[in-house]
């Protein structure tokens, strides 16, 4: 099979293109044909380091395809079957182990791409609206970063949840996304702290660095910060009396891994979107897809914001 494999880690340069042996299942385990592979932010930090990984290794942590061999132990996937998956590593590849404790079943009518662009950052999306702050009617939510692909899907579920919903770009292209997403307001970097001080219940923040501290200005007293994610970089470190002295704030950094631990909770958030993927209730915003051996300009062109949706590779 032909896979992306990570001898050292660094720029897009050590995203190496390479024929490696086809993938045996070991017990409970099955391997996967993938259709498609997600290219998420978390793919850039296992390549540049920040994330360190044994290596070589092959990188990339979610997708969709058919299953194409069962390992002993499997009794609920069978040969054929349509799955999806997050948070397994060795996505970029034309075929992948999967643990079948981690394969979801993905229904008639959701096609293998929109699967695969569905699970993480939809997943993620699905926690941070229902778990980490459950959002209500009503609520004033800001979501940063609104065209993009993570952001969209913010922007979809709080709607579908009720909530106003402001959010942040950098362009007037992108102003016109996150309005076609479901925006109720559309605000540039530098003039959303002064706009929303003191108003907003919960700020989703994937942006980090360059955007943290307005961010801790426009919450109302007791209001949560979830900090998911550092596109412009790590926030550094933070006093906790910060967030006594404006107004009792809450502050979180999860992660999805926490919160598809048990497999009930992994079926109950994949089949939510599923769900409303079927009844049209949401669209998963795509962007890009390359073929396989383009994961580098895949890399260049995430890290570079020159998309406004998912990227996908296409093995």
């Amino acid at each position: 099979m032909q896979s992306i494999v990570v001898s050292a880690q660094g720029g897009p340069e050590v995203l190496e293109y390479a024929e490696r042996p086809d993938p045996v299942p070991g017990e409970g385990e099955v391997v996967v044909d993938v259709s498609a592979a997600g290219v998420n932010f978390i793919d850039i930090y296992h390549r540049s380091g920040a994330y360190p990984l044994s290596l070589p290794t092959s990188i990339g942590m979610e997708g969709a395809g058919t299953v194409s061999a069962v390992g002993p132990g499997v009794r609920d996937l069978a040969v054929g079957d349509a799955v999806a998956w997050a948070d397994v590593m060795g996505s970029y590849s034309g075929k992948v182990v999967v643990p079948a404790a981690r394969a979801v079943p993905v229904p008639d009518g959701v096609p293998a791409d929109v699967a695969a662009a569905a699970m993480l950052q939809g997943m993620t999306a699905h926690y941070l609206t229902h778990s980490t702050h459950e959002v209500r009617e009503g609520d004033q939510v800001l979501i940063h970063a609104g065209a993009g692909g993570m952001g969209q899907l913010l922007i979809r579920l709080a709607k579908l949840k009720g909530a106003k919903v402001h959010t942040t770009v950098s362009t007037d292209e992108k102003a016109e996304l996150a309005r076609q997403a479901g925006a109720d307001e559309v605000l540039r970097y530098d003039d959303f702290t002064d706009a929303l001080r003191g108003k907003i219940d919960v700020v989703y923040d994937g942006v980090g660095k360059t955007t943290f501290d307005g961010g801790l200005e426009v919450l109302r007293p007791r209001g949560l910060m979830a900090l998911y994610g550092a596109a412009s970089g790590p926030v550094p470190p933070l006093d906790p009396q910060t967030l006594n002295r404006k107004g009792s704030l809450f502050l979180t950094r999860p992660t999805l891994v926490h919160h598809i631990a048990q497999r009930e909770e992994l079926l109950q958030r994949a089949s939510d979107l599923f769900g409303w993927i079927s009844a049209g209730q949401l669209t998963i915003p795509i962007s890009r897809r390359y073929a396989l051996a383009e994961a580098r300009q895949a890399h260049e062109d995430l890290a570079a914001r020159r998309t406004t949706g998912k990227l996908l590779l296409l093995p």
